[in-house]
């Protein structure tokens, strides 16, 4: 890794890009082989948050008979309204640019009362149903709250619980593994709603690059994007009870292209792998639909023996390709 910067370095310099004392000021600094204790610092405060909050989970099951349900809702209310009113009243308040605290005590304290209102207003809803039979709401109302505070304090953690809560709005578990499990074979509109709630969200990223709102949550809106769309568009092609893999692998094409140009935008490594993952699956899986009537008895020892050097070529192009996303977003 110190290669690698010193070699970027020398060739800002190179390219006259930084003068020579700067280029002298950097060699120097990082000679001194200062670190950041900043990363390990927010992680456990990360972990703080989610400790304490499974803690609460934990102390309302075992103990929901003897303390009572209004009791746990009171602490739970009073402890949110608290960490709220102390994030309000230190905030810098709303920009529509990137945001920074003088503390990252504030950032965890805004996770924390957004898991604290989810938990109150689930608990809520299944003791005592003030949304009725209208579940949907006692989600719905938590998104809301939580992009809100998302925007307002300018915090990413929060903004993935704002947009998992509205994919579960619609229906949808937005992890792999849920995706896989979900209804997504049986129920034909549930995977348009998926492809419908990616293509919103990418629609989003452009609406809010045109108005300079918070452009720098496009990552993330990326991501879960790229993960939704292509997912359902994968268990879609799989699914013979339908005759829509073809519709779906277009789909998958148009939003590995996409996804392609946008990992570049964002110089995000982590977009274009999982693009040329999912890319690489529906590839497969295109192939096999294409040729599974197809009878290759005779030839069928000549495809075993092709096999290994398939997937062989497949890692040597995976590793290939990354190395020069890397030194292409380098330059």
């Amino acid at each position: 890794m110190a290669e690698f910067e010193e070699q970027a370095t020398q060739k800002l310099f190179e390219k006259n890009f930084i003068t020579e004392e700067q280029f002298s000021q950097i060699k120097n600094y990082r000679s001194l082989g200062i670190f950041s204790l900043n990363a390990e610092l927010k992680m456990f405060l990360y972990l703080s948050v989610l400790l304490f909050t499974s803690g609460i989970g934990i102390l309302i099951y075992e103990n929901i008979d003897t303390i009572g349900h209004v009791a746990i809702l009171s602490l739970l209310l009073i402890v949110t309204v608290v960490c709220f009113y102390y994030c309000f009243k230190n905030s810098v308040g709303f920009r529509k640019s990137e945001t920074t605290f003088e503390s990252p005590v504030l950032e965890y304290l805004v996770l924390l009362a957004n898991i604290l209102t989810c938990i109150f207003i689930g608990y809520l809803q299944v003791q005592y149903e003030p949304f009725g039979t209208h579940y949907g709401l006692a989600t719905l109302i938590p998104t809301v709250v939580s992009f809100i505070c998302a925007y307002y304090f300018d915090n990413k953690s929060v903004l993935t619980i704002a947009i998992t809560g509205l994919a579960a709005y619609v229906g949808l578990s937005v992890t792999p593994q849920d995706l896989f499990k979900n209804d997504l074979y049986l129920n034909q509109s549930l995977s348009f709603s998926a492809i419908m709630l990616g293509v919103l969200l990418i629609l989003w990223t452009f609406y809010s690059d045109k108005i300079g709102l918070k452009t720098h949550f496009k990552l993330i809106y990326s991501t879960f994007a790229l993960h939704i769309i292509s997912i359902t568009a994968i268990t879609n092609m799989v699914n013979e009870y339908y005759g829509f893999w073809l519709i779906f692998s277009a789909v998958l094409a148009a939003s590995s292209y996409y996804f392609y140009k946008a990992s570049y935008q964002l110089k995000a490594i982590s977009l274009y792998v999982f693009m040329i993952l999912y890319a690489y699956i529906g590839i497969n899986i295109f192939i096999f639909r294409i040729f599974e009537n197809i009878d290759f008895q005779d030839i069928w020892m000549l495809i075993v023996l092709a096999i290994p050097a398939y997937f062989i070529g497949s890692i040597v192009l995976f590793i290939k390709l990354i190395k020069n996303f890397n030194k292409e977003i380098a330059e």
